[in-house]
């Protein structure tokens, strides 16, 4: 392991903070801008939607708050990691500022069945393993959906996680496994509990490095203790998953151990029309939040 592997995994295990997720894909990305103040009347291309979103991340990255002693780690679009950010590769950006750099590995969702949304083939990712590595990267993270409480589904979409962790992991990469429930399923304590056995059971088996596990906050309290104390996982984080910041962060605050990796309630308040001192300012305001609920 090298120096900067080694002080990144010590970041990521012991820091106290959150990770930040700003890695919409291209399915997402109208949404994202949408939210922060640019209509889809702004672009005509996807290179000129991308481009849009690139500055946005640019200038979140870049902020004098966006840093390791509340952010220790981000995970981007690949075209963000491919990207500059302050004259600077991104990812060598992030790590100067002490925050941890991730990607986003997986091709996106295939469509329902045993009411899960398991994740695409992706043939491409050892090879995207390796150009992540060269470009400083340290981890993964790639998701799949649960909408209903469907064994079978749910064992289907733990077992393609394990799968894929373990090619990424062969690679000197720490892979985050986010099986998402659907916050809004009629069946979501279900889900949360054949989930909570499923990765446990997918735990006992694996014989790697330590994973990462990114989990739809539960319905019930404290219900993925177990897997924020397991040797085999290096931390559990949360996702925001359609809640807004001051739910999201109400939520978490009552599963300890567990921390913020949010992306629309991180972001809900940024607009473009912001001067850089707004901007700044609302950020900072986001940031302390979702820090304070993740070392609640």
């Amino acid at each position: 392991m090298t120096t900067a592997n080694a002080a990144m995994l010590e970041k990521i295990k012991s820091g106290q903070g959150f990770i930040a997720a700003l890695d919409q894909s291209g399915g997402s990305t109208p949404k994202a801008l949408k939210g922060y103040g640019i209509g889809e009347d702004a672009f005509s291309s996807d290179e000129e939607m991308f481009a849009l979103i690139h500055a946005m991340r640019s200038r979140i990255v870049t902020s004098p708050c966006f840093d390791g002693a509340k952010v220790i780690g981000a995970i981007l679009f690949e075209r963000t990691m491919d990207g500059e950010a302050g004259g600077k590769p991104v990812p060598e950006l992030l790590w100067e500022r002490g925050v941890v750099p991730f990607l986003k590995v997986d091709k996106g969702l295939e469509a329902e069945a045993d009411g899960v949304q398991l994740m695409k083939p992706n043939p491409d990712l050892d090879a995207l393993c390796e150009r992540a590595l060269a470009k400083g990267i340290f981890g993964t993270k790639m998701r799949s959906v649960v909408n209903l409480a469907n064994a079978a589904g749910i064992k289907a979409i733990v077992e393609q996680q394990f799968a894929e962790a373990k090619r990424i992991a062969a690679h000197g990469l720490v892979p985050i496994i986010e099986p998402e429930v659907n916050i809004k399923s009629a069946e979501r304590d279900a889900a949360d509990r054949l989930l909570l056995k499923e990765i446990t059971a997918a735990l006992e088996s694996w014989d790697g490095a330590p994973v990462m596990l990114k989990l739809s906050i539960p319905a019930e309290a404290n219900l993925f203790a177990p897997l924020v104390a397991h040797a085999k996982v290096l931390r559990v984080v949360a996702l925001s998953g359609g809640f807004s910041r001051a739910d999201a962060c109400a939520e978490l605050a009552r599963n300890p151990g567990m921390i913020a990796s949010f992306s629309r309630a991180l972001l809900e308040d940024l607009r473009a029309s912001m001067s850089d001192d707004e901007f700044d300012a609302s950020l900072r305001g986001a940031i302390e939040e979702i820090h304070a609920a993740s070392v609640a």
